[in-house]
Formats: structure tokens, C-alpha cells, sequence
């Protein structure tokens, strides 16, 4: 336990919630919690809680040599935030590129990235999506996760040759963010997306009682989540449950979450969490209580399984920012329980560096392997003549891993610029440019975006 109570600053940048200039801004570390302090001239002082708790950020990150990547793309000269292409200022190479193929949606959700939903748009043609994935092969390389993304993808009936398209271009895992309402509805419809190549979906999965559906998502929903995960298990999709956590709506249900998923396993492969953020018109900021951060989630995460995930067992990523995300990987054991594969052991001053885009690298490979939905072998891992064979072993071995992590995004009210240099999920926007996650959804506190709905085709 650190009982320090002394404040640590650290000089960062960020942009005015309110004008979107880039203003300074600095970390205030208070104990074990961090908030992030910014000054704009015109619009006066703005704070936001970024970290809350154990355990602390100082030991928290994970040292990494700075690699400079990229390729300017063009843009207003500006300097970062405003010139994504990506920049040559930018320290990270993509890990997962989102190509959104729809701002259509068949749910009206209030908590949304992408404020979809908007019936009257039309979805760009083919030929407009394989030039975003050539744009994307030519910035970030093949060795890359894409996810299909929108809006919901699944509205559009061409999805699976969308699929098929990047895998002729050489992208050797996709992805899928669904809501799972058609995957639900339609049994053959999973199957016609792996014949496709897709390789797992990224499922909307915001808790094990509909009153939180009807909260985050405007209407009951758990029935049709359970026999999407039902339709993709069947035809060896791999499924990763998504849930957005909102305050006082389904942090309390974190644990049932994560039982639910490990009854669901193998098919269910692991959970990623996301604490909501504050996108769209927001003319006051949200305040503390409206703020989950990583530690809080990894407190609630080992209080709600009564300790059978800790927060030692979770890890700071070797690829984006400290303060951007956490992981943690176990093996399901035979009699129910679970063994740790993972743990942290808080940074000293005589921890190894490494280049950032060699992490980058490694969550990749992890995400190819874990993600996929396993290679279930006949007859067990037990060869014919009843020795085990070793690849069966290790398929074996695969098939009962099971990942938590969360990722907590970045809205106006908490935006750090050093966090959106580090970022590695980039979205290939229209006019080819490759733009931080964060960056491409971001808002000011009165609705106006950064890059979304800016970035026209060439």
C-alpha cells in the first residue's frame, strides 16, 4: 500500500474541450490517484480523473524506447493532434486498423462511438472499401488486425464479400464489431462469415441482465447475445464479449460478466472491457463519479470473483500507453477454476527497455492466436496409440485459455496528447489517412469533431 500523499506533476499536452486549440496540460499525481490538469487562455481550467487507486501509475508502466514511424499524408501543418496521416511525430505502429464499412445501425444505442444510426446515409461501394484497405495495407503492412466496423457492419448485405476482399489482399485476420442482432437471427449467417475468412467477432456485450441493455442500449437484448454467441459457436468463430461499463448502470455486474463468459468458453474467448467515454455534446464535463478507470476496474474485477482474478494478475501493455489499457491471460482449469498465466511486477529503475513497435508485434500475434475460435481435435489430445501428441497438447492448451482486458479510450475532457502518440489502433479514414481511434471519434464539449465526417475521399 502507498501511503504517499505527496502531488507529482508531469508536462504534458492536450486540446481545449471547449475550442479544440491545443493547449498545456499536466498530469497531477495525488497519492495513487492521477488527474489531468489543462489551461486554455479563453475558456479558463479543466480536470479530469485518469487514474483512480492501486495500482500506482509510477509503477504501472512499462519502459519503452521510442520509435518514430509514418509517413505524413498530408494535412494542415499544424502539428499533433491536427495532421494525423499518420505523422512523422507519431511513436507507434498500428497493431489493429478499423475500417468502418457503414454508418448505418439497427439499434439506437445513447452510448455510441460513431453516433450511428442515421438511416439516410449510404454506405460506400465496394471498390471505395478496397481502396481504404489497400490505403491501410500500404500505411500499417499485412501484418495487421483489421476490424470491420460502422455503424453495424452486418446491415450491409455484401459483408461477406468485404471479408473475403481483405483476405485476397492479404490481411490474415479480421474482425468483426457487431451488436449481434442479425448473427442472433440468423443461424446459417455465421457460417457464411467464416466461409468468408473472418476469424472472430468483437460482441457487443454489455451485461447478464436486460436492465442494462435497456439502460445502454435502449431495449432487452441478452436473449439475442446468447444465441448470437450460440450461431457463431457452431460454425468455430471465436467470440470476444465487449461491454461498455457505465457508472451506476453495470459496474456492478463486472463479475457476472466475466463468470457468464467463462461458462461460455471455449467459444467465448475472453472479455474486453471499455469504461465509457463522453463523446458528442457535452457542455459540462463529466466529473469523477462518471469516470471508470483501470484500476477501478481491476479492483472490482478481483472483488467481484471473490478473488479468483487479482489485479496482480493483470499487466500494463507493452504496445499503447500506460494509461491506456491492461491484460491478463489464464488457463481454465478441469474442476472449474483458473490458473494465472500472467502477472506484474511494478516498473524499477533497472527495468529493460524495448523498441515500442516490438510490443506492437507481440499483441498481435497474441490477438491471431487467442482470439480465433480454438481447432477442437477428435477424440482429444491423445494420438492413436495414446501418447499425446504434442500439437495437440499445445492446441489443447489453447483451446482452455481465456483473456480479460480493457481498454479505456479517450474523449475531449481527458485527451493526452503523449497517450494519442503512443495509440496503435488507427482507423482508415476516407481519404486514406491513418487517425488514432481516439483522435477519429473525438468531439468537442459542443458536438463539433475533430476528424469524423472531415476526412472526405480523395
Amino acid at each position: 500500500m502507498n501511503n504517499c500523499n505527496r502531488t507529482v506533476s508531469t508536462a504534458t499536452e492536450s486540446l481545449c474541450p471547449s475550442c479544440l486549440a491545443r493547449i498545456p496540460a499536466e498530469r497531477q499525481q495525488h497519492g495513487d490517484d492521477v488527474v489531468l490538469v489543462k489551461r486554455c487562455p479563453e475558456h479558463g481550467e479543466f480536470r479530469s480523473l485518469v487514474w483512480r487507486g492501486e495500482p500506482s501509475l509510477s509503477g504501472w508502466s512499462r519502459p519503452k524506447k521510442t520509435v518514430r514511424i509514418g509517413g505524413h499524408l498530408g494535412g494542415e501543418t499544424r502539428g499533433c493532434p491536427f495532421d494525423c496521416g499518420i505523422c512523422a511525430g507519431h511513436r507507434q505502429q498500428s497493431c489493429t486498423v478499423l475500417i468502418e464499412v457503414t454508418e448505418r445501425c439497427n439499434l439506437a444505442c445513447p452510448y455510441c462511438f460513431a453516433a450511428a444510426g442515421r438511416q439516410e446515409v449510404h454506405d460506400p461501394p465496394l471498390a471505395v472499401i478496397a481502396e481504404r484497405l489497400r490505403a491501410a495495407m500500404q500505411a500499417s503492412g499485412p501484418h495487421n488486425i483489421v476490424q470491420l466496423s460502422g455503424g453495424e457492419p452486418t446491415v450491409r448485405d455484401d459483408l461477406p464479400a468485404i471479408i473475403t476482399l481483405g483476405r485476397e489482399l492479404g490481411f490474415p485476420f479480421i474482425q468483426l464489431n457487431s451488436n449481434g442482432v442479425r448473427l442472433a437471427a440468423d443461424p446459417e449467417y455465421a457460417g457464411e462469415l467464416k466461409r468468408a475468412g473472418l476469424f472472430s467477432v468483437f460482441l457487443q456485450f454489455d451485461g447478464t441482465e436486460d436492465r442494462i441493455y435497456r439502460a445502454i442500449r435502449g431495449r432487452s437484448l441478452l436473449a439475442e447475445k446468447l444465441r448470437a454467441i450460440e450461431h457463431c459457436a457452431a460454425n468455430g468463430l471465436g467470440v470476444v464479449l465487449v461491454p461498455t461499463i457505465v457508472p451506476g448502470v453495470n459496474t456492478g455486474n463486472i463479475g457476472a460478466i466475466l463468470m457468464q463468459a467463462l461458462e461460455l468458453a471455449p467459444a467465448v474467448r475472453g472479455v474486453h472491457f471499455q469504461p465509457v467515454a463522453y463523446f458528442g455534446r457535452h457542455p459540462e464535463p463529466p466529473v469523477s463519479e462518471d469516470r471508470i478507470t483501470l484500476p477501478d476496474l481491476m479492483t472490482a474485477i478481483e472483488d467481484q470473483t471473490d478473488g479468483l482474478m487479482k489485479m496482480e494478475h493483470f499487466r500494463p501493455p507493452g504496445c499503447e500507453h500506460p494509461l491506456c489499457s491492461f491484460h491478463g491471460n489464464f488457463l481454465r482449469l478441469p474442476d472449474g477454476g483458473i490458473q494465472p498465466l500472467t502477472s506484474h511486477t511494478p516498473a524499477g529503475c533497472c527495468g529493460a527497455s524495448e523498441l515500442a513497435n516490438e510490443g506492437t508485434g507481440r499483441a498481435v500475434s497474441f490477438v491471431a492466436r487467442q482470439w480465433a475460435a480454438p481447432a477442437l481435435a477428435e477424440g482429444g489430445p491423445a494420438g492413436a496409440d495414446g501418447a499425446l501428441s504434442l500439437d495437440l497438447f499445445l492446441e489443447n492448451h489453447r483451446t482452455n485459455t481465456f483473456a480479460v482486458s480493457a481498454m479505456a479510450f479517450q474523449d475531449v475532457w481527458n485527451l493526452d496528447l503523449e497517450r494519442v502518440q503512443e495509440c496503435c489502433i488507427h482507423v482508415a479514414a476516407p481519404d486514406g489517412r491513418m487517425i488514432p481511434f481516439c483522435l477519429y471519434n473525438l468531439t468537442s464539449a459542443e458536438g463539433i469533431p475533430l476528424y469524423r465526417n472531415r476526412t472526405r475521399c480523395r
